[in-house]
């Protein structure tokens, strides 16, 4: 390979020593990033400034049979020596999931001055501070596009083009199996346990869909958007977390007819107090841009001082869109190691406090059964009172004719309060349930986006 670029050859890659790429993991997302690597050379090698070489793929066996290898995927790129493999490399791709040994090899890949590009949002949401203090402290990138919302591009936007301005909220759907799962369950009025079976058939959901369905994936998102949004470092064990799996197609049914539809979202908002992140099922009114984000796909709305209200929009699962995000970052981080600098080091300067979950700021909507009597609604008007709670909006339907011997039938009541901390609306809920002509709290579900 020369030594330099004639003026006249148009591609200054051709004169760049290839930089060597280790891939680590051969799923579905590091099948089709080594896909793009091999059959696209040419266009990432001019993107990038010189060509990257595949050198090996990092995989547990070896002898396992894998889609793409042998025919896409030469077999002889295949290695159980993933240590080795780091050693050689200068940028290294993980996207074997999980935290060790994704971890230990991440921090090999590192301290060996290797650039990272990794997907695991679980790895980073818990140990990313220490992964990016020895990534400044060695002078290379970790990136991570792909780790939050698939091919949607998210990170950089709220790192690098709003750095000038004051996020102020983040909300979002960031986990497409639950997404599908409660548009089907609205769309065809699907029970919980239905939807996630369509799902978990339709390749959406995995056999065991606990990370999904119980918030985990989708709080490791939203500590890593909060960190990024507020500067602040916020762990997965700082998010408040509750997930679908009490979301009922009655609930579904009552969201529609009081004009809302039900998501699972991730919050990260700034307040006077710190900052607040968590997820939970919400009532999203059917006028506001999240509501219309259907099936797997995912969204995330930002609302900012400069730049107003911000939606981004796409896949943000799958192996083609999450890889598309893993090469964007792969490029960037060649583009830098050619010159011998890094792109934006973590920002955690504000050092904000994380707020416990009682101190976010919220509404409720609670659908409960009473006595059909004159003097109820007073009563309950009058526990929220004393929380500190008001009323937006009642609304009260005809219930079941007189059940026992007192003749007294009883009416279903639905009521939505203002904003008001979480602290007071839960203990409003309880001090309701235990009032003498409630029959049964039917469900409490969080108003947002209003």
């Amino acid at each position: 390979m020369p030594a330099h670029t004639p003026a006249s050859d148009p591609s200054p890659a051709s004169a760049t020593r290839a930089l060597r790429v280790a891939l680590l993991g051969c799923g579905v997302v590091g099948t089709q990033v080594a896909r793009a690597l091999l059959e696209h050379a040419d266009d990432l090698a001019a993107r990038a400034g010189a060509p990257l070489e595949l050198v090996g793929v990092a995989v547990r066996d070896v002898t396992k049979p894998r889609d793409g290898v042998g025919t896409v995927i030469p077999a002889d790129l295949l290695t159980e020596d993933a240590e080795v493999l780091v050693d050689e490399a200068d940028l290294v791709v993980e996207v074997m999931g999980g935290i060790e040994p994704a971890r230990t090899l991440i921090r090999r890949a590192i301290d060996g001055g290797a650039s990272v590009v990794t997907a695991n949002k679980a790895l980073l949401a818990e140990q990313g501070p220490s992964l990016f203090e020895a990534a400044d402290a060695a002078g290379v990138d970790l990136s991570f596009e792909a780790a939050v919302a698939g091919a949607i591009p998210i990170v950089r936007p709220v790192r690098e083009s709003l750095a000038g301005d004051h996020v102020r909220r983040v909300l979002g759907i960031v986990n497409g199996t639950t997404n599908y799962v409660l548009d089907q369950m609205a769309t065809h009025g699907l029970e919980l346990a239905q939807a996630v079976k369509e799902a978990q058939e339709l390749g959406y959901a995995e056999a065991d869909p606990t990370a999904d369905v119980e918030g985990l994936d989708a709080a490791a998102k939203a500590a890593i958007l909060a960190s990024l949004a507020f500067h602040t470092r916020v762990s997965i064990g700082q998010v408040a977390r509750e997930g679908i799996t009490s979301v009922t197609a009655d609930d579904v049914a009552w969201a529609a007819r009081t004009g809302h539809v039900v998501k699972l979202l991730a919050i990260a908002e700034q307040t006077d107090e710190g900052v607040s992140v968590r997820v939970h099922p919400a009532l999203v009114p059917l006028d506001h841009p999240l509501a219309a984000v259907r099936g797997a796909f995912n969204a995330v709305f930002v609302e900012a001082d400069g730049a107003g209200s911000l939606m981004f929009y796409g896949q943000g699962a799958g192996g083609r869109p999450t890889a598309s995000a893993v090469l964007g970052d792969l490029v960037s981080a060649a583009r830098d190691k050619l010159v011998g600098g890094k792109g934006p080091h973590e920002s955690a300067y504000a050092s904000l406090p994380v707020l416990p979950a009682d101190a976010a700021v919220t509404r409720y909507q609670v659908r409960m059964v009473v006595a059909d009597r004159p003097g109820v609604l007073a009563q309950v008007a009058g526990v929220l009172a004393d929380h500190g709670v008001s009323i937006d909006t009642v609304r009260q339907t005809a219930g079941e004719p007189p059940a026992d011997a007192t003749g007294t039938g009883t009416a279903s009541l639905l009521l939505t309060t203002h904003a008001a901390r979480e602290a007071s609306l839960a203990a409003t809920v309880a001090a309701l349930d235990g009032l003498e002509p409630v029959r049964e709290i039917t469900s409490v579900l969080r108003v947002e986006g209003v």
